[in-house]
């Protein structure tokens, strides 16, 4: 199973972007993408690529789509140890907590 999270582009040198993900800050490749981004667009990114653009509502959406399967896996018993990869830096910097529905995307 792959996981694409959204992210919002904030500069591009060449074929690399960094990417913010409520607050997490890292590179992506852009190399895959037919078109130009620019900051400020939103991208899915998965194994370090930008896969393909998307709206900045839709993006919004996934992360809160994210925030709610962590409260369910938190209803589950599971823990923050329990968190995936991809999340784990996210809970590190309090972006996203565990029943915590109120974190929102980076501007």
């Amino acid at each position: 199973m792959c996981l694409a999270i959204p992210s919002r582009i904030v500069s591009t040198d060449g074929i690399t972007a960094v990417v913010d993900v409520c607050g997490a800050r890292r590179e992506a490749n852009l190399m895959l993408l037919p078109d130009e981004v620019a900051p400020g667009d939103f991208v899915l990114v998965h194994a370090g690529f930008a896969m393909q653009t998307v709206d900045r509502e839709s993006a919004e959406e996934s992360l809160r789509f994210f925030r709610r399967l962590v409260a369910a896996a938190e209803t589950s018993g599971e823990g923050a140890d329990d968190v995936p990869e991809e999340f784990r830096e996210l809970f590190a910097r309090g972006a996203i907590s565990w029943g915590d529905d109120t974190a929102k995307p980076a501007d």
